[in-house]
């Protein structure tokens, strides 16, 4: 039986949810998976909201539209809660993923009615930690990993830290703290 898991990102541009659909992508596929990694943009530009999309499965993958009804949702960007439907078209059974200082129980207000999975993950606060500076995309990464199920823990951290020890050959400190941020994110995601 074939399971195909689609994920969609909501985030602003310059927070980095593309390229952490991306990473998602790269990650799933070091794991032996058929993916799809995609971003949808409307005007270009830092601050403007972007989505990206996520498809992960056991067979070949032959659908290629935007994701209408996913499985996930990750907010990157709190504040889009109120300006998308980010609840829209999720399936039953599936999980919205906010990065927010809030529990998820303040959120829920929030989601027009929306009574299925809801998780948080502070990405500002692990970020800064880890990172120095506020990047939501690592810690969010992290949080829709542990979150969907979709690769092993060990697996993902691992094949994590060999997609950044290339990407970040000439930054170890870099590494390191994506690798906090990550391993941060998947313990402290809350729901």
């Amino acid at each position: 039986m074939s399971k195909m898991v689609e994920i969609r990102w909501h985030g602003r541009g310059g927070q980095g949810a593309k390229t952490a659909s991306l990473l998602l992508a790269d990650v799933a596929f070091s794991s032996g998976m058929y993916v799809q990694g995609f971003p949808e943009y409307g005007p270009e530009r830092m601050g403007a909201p972007i989505t990206a999309y996520n498809r992960i499965g056991n067979e070949p993958i032959r659908v290629h539209s935007n994701i209408y009804e996913p499985n996930f949702v990750v907010v990157v960007d709190e504040t889009l809660i109120k300006a998308i439907e980010v609840e829209k078209g999720l399936k039953e059974g599936g999980a919205i993923i906010v990065n927010s200082e809030r529990t998820p129980e303040e959120l829920r207000a929030e989601l027009r009615g929306y009574t299925g999975r809801l998780y948080t993950c502070n990405a500002r606060k692990i970020s800064e930690e880890c990172l120095g500076k506020y990047f939501p995309n690592t810690p969010m990464l992290g949080a829709v990993v542990k979150v969907s199920e979709l690769i092993p823990e060990a697996e993902f951290i691992k094949n994590m830290e060999e997609s950044f020890k290339h990407k970040f050959s000439t930054k170890p400190q870099v590494l390191e703290g994506n690798m906090c941020a990550l391993k941060r994110s998947m313990d402290e995601v809350e729901g």
